[in-house]
């Protein structure tokens, strides 16, 4: 029904609540769940008082009231006392009716959030009630999200907890249909959803509400993971993929006669697992998770040739110019000993090279293409594409990779590859769809890179053990933020930190690299490291994926505090891809907050990518991450947290893979009705997932 029909909402109010919160809807208010539970039956004392209360209710009279300002600047201002203190309390509208309601001497319930300013606390904008004993609030009540808009509209949580609880004594709570079997409430003693739902709003006590959110939780991530292997069972039936049965000359003269180290017992496994997608009749769609240095390259261009032995081509799209030609350097190494004909296709190439291109690929003479964004253009055609290879997928939107798999009549099969690690919630989710390889295991002769937090007045030793390593005849990067909202003052600090290092080290070249710069400069500066003509790169972040310099042991990285830990990580593994031991010093102020200085402690004791990767999720949050918003899977939570709730994450995997198993196509009545859910949920989303 109409929001506008709830009793005090009306057709302005409920335009404002579908423009400002997308409540439109009944249903939508009672799905729009509190982000905070508070309760009003305690009161506290001004004595008490301490920064880590969210919300407090004070007993209390005004002492009196002033006003500041002028005009827009206007504000008013009241001491309150409950006899144990006095609160400074602030309006910085309704500053006239605010006047004209309150006053002194009479005693009132103040609630609201206290804010230290100037060794006392404040209150802004508070809710206030005369008090009368029978008057304090019994119970938990909801704290709602409401814009700043809305707040100056006078829309407050006293008017939504109003509006609320007129919808929850209309009999819609009541007529909420049962959205789980039956045998899952009993199983797991699910609270049923009309209980829950009101316990979501309005608890009768904590352990109802904590009932009430587990339920809540537990449905939304079982409807994601029935959507998921539902998806996945009808893909394995649908999906139809090239047989490569057998493993020929090209993987076994490389792998006998070429490969000079041997692979990592983790490299095997994927490979085997490869193999075996590849030679199932079904298309592979997998994903490989490798920290960087793992060796994702080389078990990539091993499956190419398995694709190759077999009279397919093969192609690997990166997101940028410099990482898809570091794949053609390193490739065209292992291949030319076999004979396999490799080329570079990226916005850079010259026409005549790019008509090359585009006739051998046509005849099959050339084997596998490497390059950018310019692989999807609807001129690049293939004689016969069996393998398509997408490194660091996130940087790619899900319709430009869509346009990958169409290079074949049957679509090619698929391994998307990630440096960035992905918390295993996460992967059950957002890339729940895909078969999971890791690479869990480096290289031998590889040396755990060690990471040291320094602070500004450490800055002259800083310096000194950069000149100690440049003088071993190693290589050192210099990374600077470079963030949008404030690119002019970040680039100018790039600029004044080159100048500085070039004072500091003026016996050795030093090179600049940054995103505004035009391609050609990029890359020659960028070469000049490369090629060990420049001993220091001063850079932003432009070289957090894809520079490979064996020799650079160094990675300082100014202002770490302004960088989240997965690109912390993504920085680090430029250094330590050699055999030296290698560095990464993290410069930053000296006063940090709390989460700040865990997040940069986390980076010195631990190299392992799946570790920082769970601390960055319980630190940012599932949705921050490198990749959720392209991966595939869309899925929006009111509840449940995958940052926080790994249990029920596998809770309800195990339980939908169950279920599935009894009635596999949800023909039963229940699953009739499970169904009918999943598409209420789904269908307006579009599913990108085949091709995540």
């Amino acid at each position: 029904m109409d929001i506008q029909y709830l009793s005090g909402v009306g057709p302005k109010r409920a335009e404002l609540l579908r423009k400002e919160l997308g409540i439109a809807t009944f249903h939508d208010l009672l799905y729009y769940f509190p982000f905070r539970h508070i309760d009003r039956s305690t009161i506290h004392h001004i004595n008490e008082i301490s920064g880590d209360m969210p919300y407090i209710q004070l007993r209390g009279r005004f002492i009196n009231f002033t006003t500041a300002g002028e005009g827009a600047r206007r504000r008013l201002m009241a001491l309150f006392t409950d006899g144990t203190g006095t609160i400074e309390v602030v309006w910085f509208n309704r500053v006239r009716y605010i006047q004209d309601t309150y006053r002194p001497g009479v005693e009132y319930l103040l609630f609201g959030k206290p804010s230290p300013f100037q060794n006392h606390y404040s209150i802004i904008h508070p809710e206030i009630d005369v008090y009368k004993p029978e008057t304090v609030p019994q119970g938990l009540q909801g704290v709602y999200s409401l814009t700043e808009k809305l707040h100056n509209r006078q829309f407050t949580q006293r008017t939504m907890q109003k509006l609320v609880g007129n919808l929850l004594n209309t009999p819609v709570v009541q007529n909420v249909p049962e959205t789980l079997p039956r045998q899952l409430l009993a199983q797991r003693n699910l609270m049923p959803l009309s209980q829950a739902l009101l316990n979501m709003h309005r608890p009768t006590s904590v352990h109802d509400l904590q009932r009430a959110q587990f339920r809540m939780k537990y449905e939304e991530l079982f409807f994601l993971q029935l959507n998921i292997l539902k998806y996945i069972k009808g893909r394995e039936e649908r999906r139809v993929g090239f047989v490569f049965s057998r493993v020929g000359d090209y993987f076994n003269n490389f792998y006998n006669h070429v490969l000079a180290f041997p692979l990592t017992g983790a490299q095997k496994r994927v490979i085997r697992e490869m193999r075996h997608d590849m030679g199932s009749g079904r298309q592979m769609n997998r994903l490989l998770q490798g920290d960087v240095g793992s060796g994702k390259t080389i078990v990539a261009f091993m499956t190419a040739l398995i694709a190759l032995d077999n009279g397919y081509q093969a192609c690997i799209m990166a997101p940028t110019e410099i990482l898809a030609t570091q794949h053609l350097e390193s490739i065209s190494q292992m291949a030319a000993p076999i004979g396999v004909n490799v080329a570079l296709l990226t916005g850079s190439t010259r026409k005549k090279e790019r008509e090359r291109i585009h006739e051998q690929l046509q005849s099959g003479e050339l084997k596998i293409l490497i390059g950018t964004h310019a692989l999807i253009e609807d001129t690049v055609q293939f004689r016969n594409l069996g393998l398509a290879v997408i490194d660091e997928q996130h940087r790619f939107g899900v319709a430009q990779r869509a346009k990958l798999w169409r290079k074949n009549t049957t679509p090619p099969h698929v391994l998307v590859m990630t440096a960035t690690p992905i918390p295993r919630t996460l992967a059950m989710t957002v890339y729940g769809d895909l078969d999971v390889s890791v690479i869990d295991e480096l290289p031998p002769g590889r040396k755990p890179v060690t990471t040291l937090m320094r602070y500004e007045k450490d800055r002259e030793q800083m310096y000194r053990f950069v000149g100690q390593q440049l003088r071993l005849g190693r290589q050192a990067y210099i990374v600077y933020p470079l963030i949008e909202e404030s690119e002019k003052l970040d680039l100018r600090a790039l600029e004044e930190g080159y100048e500085i290092v070039k004072d500091t080290f003026p016996s050795y070249n030093v090179a600049m690299v940054h995103g505004r710069m035009k391609p050609a400069e990029k890359d020659h500066q960028m070469d000049l490291f490369v090629s060990h003509q420049a001993h220091i790169l001063v850079a932003t972040t432009v070289i957090e994926v894809g520079v490979n310099v064996p020799n650079a042991s160094v990675m300082v990285i100014e202002n770490a505090e302004r960088f989240g830990l997965s690109q912390l990580h993504q920085l680090r593994g430029r250094v330590g891809r050699g055999a030296d031991q290698s560095y990464c010093i993290l410069m930053t102020k000296y006063d940090l907050t709390h989460d700040t200085r865990h997040r940069l402690e986390v980076m010195t004791q631990t190299n392992d990518g799946f570790r920082v990767a769970e601390e960055d999720m319980h630190l940012r949050g599932p949705g921050d991450m490198d990749g959720t918003q392209q991966s595939g899977v869309a899925f929006n939570l009111r509840v449940a947290n995958l940052a926080q709730d790994g249990q029920i994450v596998q809770l309800t995997r195990d339980d939908a893979e169950a279920y599935l198993q009894q009635d596999p196509d949800l023909t039963t009545p229940e699953g009739k009705q499970l169904d009918q859910q999943l598409r209420q949920i789904f269908d307006k989303q579009q599913s990108w997932s085949e091709i995540s």
